[in-house]
């Protein structure tokens, strides 16, 4: 028996839960047409060349020719279409906030007051030109902790990278640079952090010298040092001075409203809006009943859906500024020969996602259903505690370094074709959308949300097990990723402006 799933009863598509053969009688009085590929999409009813599409009850583009029931909807018949946006303030699922200090989670109260779920050592280039000697550091320190007792210390972090010079020094994309790496800086996961840079770089580690945090940041260059391996072996030797003072810092009891939890996807296809999204979506409204707070972001990736988010937005102010955000994405855009709907990718399309509204529908799922407190730039630091969404690319490296500088210390990480997706300091907990991916990559995945598909748990119960799981994780257990020793690679700040 093929069963196939409508989303909302508006829809005039549903979903196959399965692959199904042509001329298959679907139970609904209608036959399939061609052969309907596992997630994707078949028409419910006759769609005339230029009708608009529904899934989500949402329209999704538009018709490209006469569809007949039973047939495949895809990218042969289906393509973007711009529409009106119309929302109104929706204040049904909003709840007053617990504020219990009643749920903890163990992790690392820091001096300033900040709180961590991990103790790395965080060694920053302001610019490419200093990424080897970071590495070579942060080497060596990790092969001395492997050798000796340090149980309290997770290791050394190098946060390298392609950027830092060949950039207007007062433009937005040095600004965005800059609040970056600041916000990396001041990281809870960083018990130490040491700010490398060559010396004659557009981003002069005097732009981030301006405080002393308890001797929490040094800062440093090659060209002062004495070169490469001047350098590596004065900063080796200062932390070495300090491995037992590091060490000494231990887990505590805190509150779960000090945990920040950053919202992503990558790899998505049909299932991600209909499992894994809506279910951390549960989990983050539970988390911000306790007070807690969590930062969707992929502004490229809300298109089309933005007004879902405007409905719970505590003001305007909000509103405008995703508005005044999407109008520079299609001008930036616009510049380089793209436009938004140059999305989804061909991953994405092979899982069922055909247009950039359809995939920003099941995105936008991963935020839940509480207030939009706030709206961020890119790496802004959160101040409102509750949901907050931060400017950004849909690229998920570059989306969750934002959101790590802006003070997620937990990221949950939802795929429906699979990613291996790790990012040091801050742990990544990955929910399959599939079971079918969940057991084929189950060495790097975390939860199955395939089991709201098979009829085995509710999108509620997953909710409940991934905020059970952003506790344990927060608290010291590691995650797949972690276990795989993923994370090293992927801080990549956004580039904004052309390299000159």
């Amino acid at each position: 028996m093929f069963n196939i799933i409508k989303l909302n009863r508006n829809d005039n598509v549903g979903i196959a839960p399965m692959d199904i053969p042509i001329n298959v009688d679907l139970e609904i009085g209608i036959k399939t047409i061609n052969n309907i590929p596992y997630g994707h999409k078949v028409s419910l009813k006759a769609i005339k060349k230029g009708e608009h599409i529904f899934k989500y009850g949402q329209k999704i583009g538009k018709s490209i020719r006469d569809i007949k029931p039973g047939e495949h909807v895809h990218s042969h018949n289906l393509i973007f279409s711009e529409f009106d946006r119309t929302f109104k303030k929706n204040t049904k699922n909003i709840k007053e906030i617990k504020n219990k200090n009643d749920l903890f989670f163990k992790g690392y109260k820091r001096n300033n007051g900040s709180s961590g779920t991990r103790n790395y050592i965080g060694l920053i280039s302001t610019v490419n030109c200093s990424a080897t000697v970071v590495r070579k550091i942060a080497d060596k320190i990790n092969l001395k902790l492997k050798q000796e007792n340090f149980s309290n210390i997770d290791g050394a972090v190098c946060l390298k990278h392609s950027s830092g010079c060949g950039m207007n020094i007062s433009s937005y994309g040095m600004n965005v640079f800059n609040r970056t790496i600041e916000g990396f800086k001041v990281h809870p996961n960083f018990a130490k952090v040491f700010i490398i840079g060559l010396g004659c770089e557009c981003a002069q580690i005097s732009l981030y010298n301006d405080d002393q945090i308890n001797n929490h940041v040094e800062y440093l260059n090659i060209q002062d040092e004495g070169g490469t391996n001047q350098i590596i072996k004065k900063v080796y030797n200062k932390i070495v001075d300090q491995l037992e003072l590091l060490n000494d810092i231990k887990r505590s009891e805190i509150p779960i409203s000090e945990l920040v939890v950053a919202l992503q996807c990558g790899g998505s296809d049909s299932y991600s809006g209909i499992t894994a999204n809506p279910a951390l979506g549960i989990a983050s409204d539970i988390l911000i009943d306790y007070g807690g707070s969590s930062i969707l972001s992929e502004t490229t990736e809300i298109y089309g859906a933005e007004h879902l988010l405007f409905e719970r937005s505590i003001n305007d102010r909000n509103i405008n500024k995703i508005k005044d955000q999407l109008s520079w994405w299609k001008n930036h855009l616009a510049k380089n020969d793209s436009s938004l709907d140059n999305n989804p990718s061909p991953g994405n399309k092979k899982g069922g996602l055909t247009t950039i509204l359809e995939k920003s529908l099941g995105g936008v799922a991963k935020s839940g259903s509480r207030q939009m407190v706030d709206v961020l730039d890119y790496a802004e630091k959160i101040t409102i505690k509750g949901f907050n969404f931060m400017n950004g690319p849909g690229y998920d490296p570059v989306s969750v370094t934002g959101q790590v500088a802006s003070g997620a210390n937990i990221i949950c990480f939802t795929t429906g074709r699979g990613s291996c997706f790790g990012f040091k300091p801050t742990p990544s907990i990955k929910i399959a959308t599939n079971t079918n991916m969940f057991n084929k990559l189950k060495e790097d995945m975390d939860i199955n949300a395939g089991s709201i598909m098979d009829n085995e748990k509710s999108i509620d119960e997953v909710g409940e097990e991934i905020f059970k799981k952003i506790i344990s994780v927060a608290s010291g257990e590691k995650s797949k990723s972690e276990l795989n020793d993923y994370g090293d690679d992927e801080f990549n700040p956004w580039v904004i402006d052309p390299t000159l």
